[in-house]
């Protein structure tokens, strides 16, 4: 027999049993670990430009690949994970984040095999930004086309 639970013992239950967060709390950790990924890109830009002898436009290059090898890295030692729970937005959001987001699934399904495993599941996450991004710049660039054409700008 079905027990009915009146809504206000419902609403009690789901108070006592979901997590309170500080939103100061995140919002720091957010800024700190955010910033201190952007100082490590700018540690790295500048090893390359000044220590190397590069170029900006190749500093830039090596940086974002530096970046995202050392997310992939961190991730597959299942580090990452436990930055981006401290860190929330400011571990995400960076190129490091999306680098996580496509290292994450990939790892976590392969054993399921090259195909099934790695080659279906490396998306999930990143799948609809790379989708939504290239549309949305596919848009952008008309709309830019259009506006050279008739003078806008």
């Amino acid at each position: 027999m079905k027990q009915k639970i009146s809504n206000e013992a419902y609403n009690e239950y789901v108070e006592q049993i979901t997590p309170t967060y500080s939103l100061w709390k995140n919002c720091m950790n957010a800024f700190w670990i955010g910033g201190l990924i952007c100082l490590l890109g700018e540690f790295i830009f500048s090893f390359f430009k000044n220590s190397l002898g590069m170029t900006e436009m190749d500093a830039a290059s090596y940086e974002s690949m530096f970046l995202v090898l050392l997310s992939v890295i961190l991730t597959g030692f299942n580090i990452y994970g436990h930055i981006a729970r401290l860190g929330g937005a400011g571990a995400l959001v960076p190129i490091t984040g999306f680098a996580n987001s496509v290292a994450a699934p990939a790892i976590e399904y392969q054993k399921e095999g090259q195909v099934f495993g790695i080659g279906v599941k490396i998306f999930t996450i990143a799948g609809p930004v790379i989708l939504y991004g290239i549309f949305t710049s596919w848009i952008l660039g008309i709309i830019y086309y259009m506006g050279g054409l008739f003078g806008w700008w």
